[in-house]
């Protein structure tokens, strides 16, 4: 099965199709039903933002995405290939050659350099880029030799950037990557999302809990109660240095 045989589909040729995917954790009436059945389109190469609340079950949504947890029920096709029955060898190699992932907390070595944590990337990857090539896109080739205790918040958050892009990934899943940034410098780290996005092609899907940076995205997908409550693309795309929070 492909996103192509379904005439409801975008035009354009589908990153990730879910069917009626759920999550539930526990049993009896201790379980959690974080995904209550998410129906959802993504076409290749836009940048997604994610809206919701805290236990919207976006979060959840994403590690199914990215191969960090399956679903109770349901589908999920990537590029026409399901993913939700795969197991977990076939999950690792499904991250290791598709997924980027970038978090509210930068998890870099701290007795690495810029340059020497995008390396660890890059060294177990088929074809990457090299880390002045990665550290460069997202504006840091002045920073390569810093230690993280020498680099500011968002300089530590665009190093992680470029440890997610190295391997050229297909997706690009962000949560909450300006969670703990003041709005001048979330809005480096957004452009720096932006370029790669422009400049790799890779589907990325930002979570946030910040609507305003909804004006930067493709596509706006929006949580609620563990489903998708609604979907819009935009129309009036603003650039990140355009908006403010």
């Amino acid at each position: 099965m492909t996103g192509s045989e379904d005439k409801r589909a975008p035009p354009h040729p589908l990153c990730f199709r879910a069917r009626g995917v759920t999550r539930v954790y526990g049993a009896g009436a201790a379980a959690v039903h974080a995904l209550r059945g998410v129906d959802l389109d993504l076409p290749d190469g836009e940048l997604v933002v994610v809206l919701g609340a805290s236990g919207s079950g976006k979060s959840t949504f994403l590690n199914i995405l990215g191969g960090l947890d399956i679903p109770t029920e349901g589908e999920v096709l990537f590029r026409g290939e399901d993913i939700s029955r795969a197991n977990q060898h076939q999950l690792t190699e499904y991250r290791r050659r598709h997924i980027g992932f970038v978090f509210q907390f930068y998890n870099l070595m701290p007795s690495l350099t810029a340059r020497e944590n995008v390396a660890l990337v890059t060294e177990i990857a088929e074809a990457p880029l090299s880390p002045e090539q990665a550290l460069a896109m997202v504006g840091l080739e002045n920073r390569l030799d810093h230690f993280p205790a020498q680099l500011s918040g968002g300089e530590q958050q665009r190093v992680a950037i470029a440890r997610a892009v190295a391997k050229q990934p297909s997706v690009l899943l962000c949560d909450e990557p300006t969670g703990a940034l003041d709005s001048a410098t979330g809005i480096l780290v957004l452009e720096a999302l932006k370029t790669v996005n422009d400049t790799l092609g890779a589907t990325t899907l930002l979570i946030t809990h910040n609507a305003a940076i909804a004006a930067i995205a493709d596509r706006v997908v929006i949580f609620a109660d563990g489903r998708v409550r609604e979907v819009r693309e935009n129309a009036d795309k603003r650039a990140p240095g355009e908006i403010s929070w």
